[in-house]
């Protein structure tokens, strides 16, 4: 328990009643009427919030950049290459390197790869399109995005993909407010990639980050019929849409990582870390 005078838990040295009193009093209307109210270690304060701004400088700056080396003949070994130079020279580790044994800096996913492809000595060709997913970690803060790349001219079926994915992600950010549910950004992912004629994957989603790479909450891109998790200032987490051309079902290969349509058919996928603010959002990268 703490008083209206005590010191707010947050850590801002403000007195509760000036700070959270009045956010904790509105999860706890807002718990008994059924949704999820976040967990205090979920709420970033403004030495953490500063720490990731300054990791996210070196997120934005790789994907700025990588885009110059997405041509035919390049392969994604030395694009993961890139990425780690890039982030060492500039006091970070790539988060994904080693993590429950990743082997790569950075994840690549071409054409039917939805997710966590691995970098190899693989060309891109006149064609593909390859979602690069870069997460930088800066002194404890971690910080992740991904975009998407087309090499050379693409069809216009991968360019409507590629433009829907990124829609998405902008309709889900949409949505970030504080006391919403998180449940509303995969509501109107969902309706929106339907209304184009393509599916929303179902097995992963986006993910509270800061000082850690993964954790609460699990944010889902497709409508979940539960009332779920409500946002509040502070909260830092990624919206990354995973758009399929045809069925949302997945398979995963072989290396135990990457993840690729049970139908061959396109993925595209956007990324954004969010900061939930006093009146909206904040896109850290």
């Amino acid at each position: 328990m703490i008083s209206r005078n005590d010191l707010c838990w947050c850590g801002s040295q403000k007195k509760y009643k000036k700070c959270h009193l009045q956010i904790d009093e509105k999860l706890t209307a807002l718990e008994q009427e059924g949704y999820i109210r976040p967990g205090r270690h979920l709420v970033m304060n403004e030495k953490d919030i500063e720490g990731l701004r300054k990791s996210a400088v070196i997120t934005k700056g790789i994907l700025d950049q990588v885009g110059e080396r997405v041509k035919p003949g390049v392969t994604t070994d030395e694009i993961d290459a890139f990425v780690h130079q890039y982030t060492l020279e500039r006091g970070g580790r790539p988060a994904p390197l080693g993590y429950h044994g990743f082997p790569k800096s950075c994840c690549t996913s071409i054409n039917e790869v939805i997710c966590h492809g691995i970098p190899e000595n693989r060309a891109l060709k006149e064609g593909d399109i390859i979602n690069i997913d870069v997460t930088t970690e800066l002194e404890g803060y971690f910080t992740d995005a991904s975009r998407m790349f087309t090499v050379g001219e693409v069809s216009e079926k991968a360019q409507k993909i590629i433009d829907c994915a990124k829609d998405c992600l902008e309709i889900g950010m949409a949505q970030v407010k504080p006391f919403a549910s998180f449940s509303e950004i995969g509501l109107a992912i969902e309706a929106y990639a339907i209304s184009k004629g393509f599916s929303v994957v179902r097995d992963f989603g986006g993910h509270g980050i800061g000082k850690k790479f993964h954790e609460d909450p699990h944010v889902s891109h497709y409508d979940t019929h539960q009332k779920g998790m409500i946002m509040i200032p502070g909260m830092v987490f990624t919206i990354e849409p995973m758009i399929n051309e045809g069925t949302y079902k997945l398979n995963i290969l072989e290396d135990d990582w990457t993840a690729v349509t049970r139908d061959g058919k396109l993925s595209a996928q956007w990324e954004h870390t969010i900061l939930v603010t006093d009146d909206g959002y904040e896109i850290l990268v």
